[in-house]
């Protein structure tokens, strides 16, 4: 059975994955250095390289379900259900190793609906979710971080160490909001009952508020990728794919 969406043909690169020909050109450089290290076994794939890339990007962008995905593609859902599995690890970002000495980071958790009850919660938006603390370069808003990922119910402090955010982190500066206490982070004054805030407090605040939504810009443009507003992946998965949108976001940052 022959597909209908291709990644030989260019119309259908950016609506499926949200990136330009030359963003997808530059992700299948990384990807075909890291498939090409894996010993081959058992029958080929039924669609080449940039299709099967195509079809997870394109599975995360449009959250279609399998049996709907798998016959643009030409493909069986057993088959797609295959690719994603084996190709949603190899898209994830990978965490930022060393930071310069200036540089400025953002943390900030964002809750993902997630239908796998195994690591998702009932959460302040009353629906079963997962907290991910992501951390961002404050200078060109790409993502360095991704922790992984705890139930929706925890708070962001918990969550900023125990998903192995802060650790990744470690000494660089890093701002976030009033939900991190305790935990080190540049966060904003807060005034205490009966007090003012002094003047240079409140322009201190403004200006951090003004720097901290760029999070949060992150925040909307990854949730373009509407897996994130739904999730039905189970297990890992979840976390691949908030690392491979991590990845693409990044791609389309650097044009």
């Amino acid at each position: 059975m022959a597909g209908v969406v291709t990644a030989s043909e260019p119309s259908w690169i950016a609506p499926f994955t949200g990136l330009s020909p030359r963003g997808f050109a530059k992700l299948m450089t990384v990807v075909r250095r890291e498939v090409s290290d894996e010993p081959r076994r058992g029958r080929p794939w039924s669609l080449p390289l940039e299709d099967r890339v195509l079809l997870v990007a394109a599975y995360w962008r449009t959250n279609l379900t399998l049996r709907q995905l798998a016959p643009l593609f030409g493909v069986s859902k057993s088959a797609a259900d295959r690719i994603i599995d084996h190709l949603g690890p190899k898209l994830a970002l990978q965490p930022r190793q060393r930071f310069a000495k200036d540089t400025v980071l953002i943390v900030d958790g964002t809750l993902v609906p997630t239908r796998d009850h195994m690591v998702a919660e009932q959460s302040k938006n009353y629906r079963y979710s997962t907290n991910h603390q992501v951390v961002i370069d404050a200078e060109t808003r790409a993502v360095v971080i991704v922790g992984r990922p705890l139930p929706g119910n925890r708070n962001d402090c918990k969550a900023w160490e125990e998903s192995g955010a802060k650790d990744a982190v470690g000494n660089t500066m890093t701002i976030a909001d009033g939900g991190y206490p305790g935990t080190g982070l540049v966060m904003p004054h807060r005034r205490r009952k009966g007090q003012e805030l002094a003047d240079w407090q409140k322009t201190h605040n403004t200006s951090h508020k003004q720097v901290r939504a760029r999070v949060e810009h992150v925040f909307a443009r990854m949730k373009c990728w509407k897996i994130l507003r739904d999730c039905r992946l189970k297990g890992d998965n979840a976390h691949h794919a908030m690392l491979g949108i991590a990845r693409l976001h990044n791609l389309n940052l650097a044009g």
